[in-house]
C-alpha cells in the first residue's frame, strides 16, 4: 500500500488505537494490497471519548460495554448494576483502553481479509 494513504489513515484514526499499536499497525498496513484500502477504509471503529461519556453516564446500565461490543460484560454489568458500583467505577479507567483493544482486533481482522 501507498505510504502516503497509511500516514493519511494514521493520521485520522491515531485516536482509535493504543499509541504503542500504532508502529505495528504502520507496518502491517504497508505490507497491504491496494484492494483492501476502500474496505479499511469503511471501517467502523468505536470512539474511546464517546465510551468514556457514556461509561460516566449509564455505565451502571452496561451500555458502555455494549456501545464496544463486549455484550456478555454489558450483561453482567446490566444485571448487577455494574457490580454493585464498584465495576461501574473500575470501568471508567478501563474503557477507554479497553474499546482500543476493540478498535485493534477489528483493524487486525479487516486486514486479514
Amino acid at each position: 500500500m501507498d505510504a502516503q494513504k497509511v500516514e493519511m489513515f494514521l493520521m485520522t484514526n491515531a485516536k482509535f488505537f493504543e499509541s504503542h499499536q500504532i508502529p505495528m499497525i504502520r507496518e502491517q498496513l504497508l505490507g497491504l494490497d491496494d484492494s483492501k484500502w476502500i474496505y479499511l477504509q469503511s471501517l467502523s471503529l468505536k470512539d474511546p471519548t464517546t465510551a468514556l461519556i457514556i461509561s460516566l453516564l449509564a455505565g451502571v446500565l452496561g451500555i458502555d460495554r455494549f456501545y464496544i461490543g463486549d455484550t456478555g460484560l454489558g450483561v453482567g454489568k446490566l444485571l448487577t448494576c455494574g457490580g454493585f458500583y464498584i465495576w461501574a467505577i473500575v470501568d471508567l479507567f478501563l474503557i477507554m483502553s479497553a474499546a482500543r483493544e476493540k478498535n485493534f482486533a477489528t483493524l487486525q481482522m479487516a486486514m486479514m481479509r
